[in-house]
C-alpha cells in the first residue's frame, strides 16, 4: 500500500495555486490521474519520486517512509524504487538501444532483465541501433523496457503516449499493460485520454486546481450513471448525420467508427466533439455522456 499526502504551492499562469492531496494507492494498481493542464498531476508523481520537493510531504510505501517533513525526512531519488517514463523519452543518444538497457542496471545487478525486456517489447532487431535511428514509437519502448529494468516497486508515466498516432498508442497500451501485469508494479499514469484511462486503469483520480475532485472505477467516475451492458467501449462523436426517420451518430474509438442510430430526441444531448461512452444491451448499441469532471 501506498500512503500519500502532498502539500505544495505551484506557480501557474494564473497565479498560485496550492497543490494538497491526500491518496491511498494498494499494490498492484494502476492509476490513472486525470484532470486539466496545470492542475498538478505531473508534480504529484514529481514528488513521489523525490525529484520535486513540497512544504508538506508524507509519503509511505509498504512499511518505509519516503517522505516525512515533519521529521525532515526526505529519502534520497536514488533509493526510492522507482520507474519513470517522461514524453521526452530521455534517451543516451551516444548508446545503443541495448547499452540504454544496461546503462540502468545497478552495478551488481544481472545482465539478464535487459534481454528478457528486449525479446518482450519486441527490440531485437533494434538492440544495435541508436536512438536517432528508431521511431517515435520504438524509442518510448526502449523508454519504458529502461524504466523497469531494476524491478521498480513503482511505474511512474508522465503521458508518455501523447505525441504519438492512434495506432502506435494502442500497440504501445498494449506494453505497458503487460509490463504491469508481468512484474506486479504499481502504475500511475498521468493522461488526457478517456480511451487509455478505460483500456489500463483499475482507478482514476481526477484533479482539480490542485485538489482530488473524484476516485474511483472509470465507469464510476465518468459516467452518468452506470451502464449494464455486453461490451464497453469509449470515444468522441466525430459526425451526426440523417437517415430517414433516424439519425446516425458516428464514434471514433481508436481506430475503429462505431454507428449508433439516434432518435430525434435523443439528438438534442449529443453534438461533434462530445466525449461518450457506448454500450450494447442486447444487441442494441447506446450512447452515454461522460461527466466533464475539469
Amino acid at each position: 500500500m501506498i500512503q500519500i499526502a502532498i502539500y505544495k504551492m505551484l506557480q501557474t499562469a494564473n497565479g498560485e495555486l496550492p497543490l494538497d492531496i491526500s491518496l491511498t494507492i494498494e499494490k498492484g494498481q494502476f492509476v490513472s490521474i486525470y484532470g486539466n493542464s496545470g492542475a498538478g498531476k505531473t508534480t504529484i508523481l514529481r514528488v513521489l519520486s523525490g525529484l520535486t520537493k513540497a512544504e508538506m510531504a508524507s509519503i509511505k510505501v509498504g512499511e518505509v517512509k519516503w517522505d516525512d517533513t515533519k521529521k525532515k525526512f526526505h529519502l534520497p531519488i536514488q533509493k526510492r524504487s522507482i520507474g519513470f517514463v517522461f514524453q521526452d523519452f530521455a534517451l543516451f543518444p551516444n548508446l545503443t538501444v541495448k547499452e540504454n538497457l544496461e546503462f540502468a542496471l545497478s552495478k551488481n545487478d544481472s545482465k539478464e532483465i535487459v534481454s528478457e525486456l528486449i525479446e518482450l517489447m519486441e527490440l531485437q532487431s533494434l538492440q544495435n541501433s541508436k536512438p536517432q535511428n528508431l521511431s517515435g514509437g520504438q524509442k518510448q519502448r526502449v523508454a519504458l523496457a529502461r524504466a523497469i529494468v531494476r524491478k521498480p516497486e513503482i511505474l511512474l508515466l508522465d503521458e508518455p503516449l501523447s505525441a504519438l498516432d492512434d495506432e502506435m498508442r494502442s500497440k504501445l497500451q498494449d506494453y505497458i499493460l503487460q509490463i504491469h501485469q508481468k512484474y506486479n508494479l504499481t502504475t500511475l499514469m498521468v493522461s488526457h485520454s478517456l480511451s487509455e484511462i478505460f483500456k489500463l486503469s483499475d482507478k482514476v483520480i481526477v484533479v482539480d486546481k490542485g485538489k482530488i475532485v473524484k476516485e474511483g472505477i472509470p465507469e464510476t467516475v465518468f459516467s452518468e450513471q452506470k451502464v449494464s451492458s455486453k461490451f464497453q467501449l469509449t470515444g468522441e462523436i466525430i459526425n451526426i448525420t440523417k437517415s430517414d426517420i433516424v439519425y446516425v451518430v458516428q464514434v471514433s474509438s481508436g481506430n475503429n467508427i462505431i454507428k449508433v442510430i439516434a432518435t430525434e430526441e435523443e439528438l438534442d444531448q449529443y453534438k461533434v466533439g462530445q466525449k461518450v461512452l457506448v454500450a450494447s444491451k442486447a444487441f442494441n448499441p447506446i450512447i452515454q455522456i461522460l461527466n466533464k469532471l475539469t
